[in-house]
């Protein structure tokens, strides 16, 4: 099914959801991302629903009371589930009938939601009421290396001579990530462990990492899915793609640095991912596609498995990322949380088809709710930087904070916090929510 712009993406359209016609709301009519909630203080399941201004579309519910029908009713059905998997699986016939369905009973005029008596709690409640989860079961992780900019930034610091490596132009780069410690925005991240090689010891020791960073991403979630031992198509390859989130992926420098050599990442990630709870489907982020980030003179075209031929006009996307920091002492001082960064997705320089594409290319079995990180999304310039590794040039150059503390890579008690949104003349500003997450102190036997 070819994603193209309709009547969901239409700026002049509004909701009778009067928060969602606010200018800066990130849950418009026009977006309508899914995610998994609970009402606060029940024992009900999680299950899916849809985001609009500062209410929760309960899908379910909706389809319980009549209020969906046909291919959006069956597709609803699966969105009772407590994860989003079911729903991932379906395809994009069933998440475009749902989603325009949602759309038709949110438009402004439209009272069928409101005709039921305890629509506010039932229907549609309050997002300040509701619990957010993670919105899928995870089967596997998978981190991608698609800046160039912060792969040039990140290798200087490591190998001056060479910053990027010959195959990183062929080939999409990535790792494999741990998928069980995943989670949603909110939950607090430990310091971790590990094994350090201080500069000056000549043996390595295990401790506390004292260079713990953020990184700013996108995370893509998969559709459909393929069989093992089968390949995608980078023409179909959009339609393998079910929506995207912010995505930050922890990491501790000093035990990458010891340990990265000669397999790659480790236990310097593997201790935790936040994702925003969130998903932007690709369906509402039609209005913001664009040709992927032009290649420097003297770069190869990609190979004919990874080249978008004529839909390469519209096979990026152009997301903006702010990446935030609040410490102790600000909170304590109501100081808001100072901007680190500003990245755009429109500078990476693999698009999300071709990871998922290469991934697929030597038969491996991708599944529904399967999650694609972007890797760090940096720029040319010094506030397009996705990470304090970037901003500090290793630590060796601290940020100064509004408070006046100074930080070279994250204290216990700091507060990282992602957002996300998207814009484009004639179209409604979207976004992404937020993706937080807070510093916890090591474990004691650290």
């Amino acid at each position: 099914m070819s994603r193209t712009i309709d009547e969901t993406h239409d700026a002049s359209r509004q909701s009778w959801v009067e928060s969602a016609n606010r200018p800066g709301c990130d849950f418009p009519l026009q977006n309508l991302p899914f995610g998994i909630f609970r009402r606060q203080g029940t024992n009900e399941s999680p299950h899916g629903g849809v985001a609009i201004g500062d209410r929760i579309v309960d899908v379910a519910a909706c389809r319980d009371v009549g209020l969906l029908s046909g291919a959006a009713e069956a597709a609803a059905e699966a969105c009772a589930d407590p994860t989003l998997n079911r729903f991932m699986g379906l395809g994009t016939d069933a998440w475009s009938a749902l989603r325009r369905a949602v759309w038709r009973l949110l438009l402004d005029g439209d009272e069928r939601i409101r005709a039921h008596a305890d629509w506010g709690t039932r229907l549609a409640p309050e997002m300040n009421t509701a619990e957010l989860f993670r919105p899928a079961t995870i089967g596997d992780f998978t981190d991608f290396f698609s800046s160039l900019h912060h792969a040039t930034n990140a290798g200087r610091l490591f190998r001056p001579d060479q910053p990027v490596l010959p195959n990183y132009k062929h080939v999409p780069i990535a790792y494999h990530g741990r998928a069980s410690s995943v989670v949603v925005s909110g939950t607090s991240i430990r310091r971790p462990g590990g094994q350090t090689l201080a500069a000056d010891a000549g043996q390595p020791a295990f401790g506390p990492t004292r260079a713990l960073d953020y990184e700013a991403e996108l995370g893509f979630f998969v559709g459909p899915g393929n069989a093992l031992g089968t390949t995608r198509r980078i023409g179909d390859a959009d339609d393998g793609l079910f929506g995207m989130c912010l995505l930050n992926d922890w990491s501790a420098r000093d035990i990458q640095k010891w340990e990265a050599q000669p397999l790659g990442p480790f236990l310097a990630k593997s201790f935790a991912t936040s994702i925003s709870p969130w998903i932007v489907t690709f369906e509402a982020l039609v209005p913001y596609r664009i040709p992927p980030s032009a290649r420097p003179d003297g770069d190869p075209a990609p190979l004919a498995y990874l080249d978008h031929g004529p839909a390469t006009g519209r096979a990026g996307v152009d997301v903006r990322i702010d990446a935030f920091l609040s410490t102790p002492e600000m909170r304590a001082n109501g100081i808001a949380p100072a901007r680190l960064s500003r990245g755009r997705s429109a500078e990476l320089y693999w698009t999300p088809g071709q990871l998922l594409t290469h991934h697929a290319s030597n038969g491996c079995d991708m599944r529904p709710g399967d999650l694609l990180g972007s890797g760090t999304v940096s720029g040319p310039k010094r506030e397009n930087e996705g990470c304090l590794l970037e901003l500090t040039r290793g630590g060796r150059e601290p940020v100064t904070l509004p408070s006046g503390e100074t930080r070279r890579f994250l204290t216990d008690g700091d507060e990282v916090i992602l957002e996300g949104h998207c814009e484009a003349d004639g179209f409604a500003r979207i976004g992404f929510g937020e993706c937080r997450g807070r510093i916890l102190p090591a474990q004691g036997n650290n």
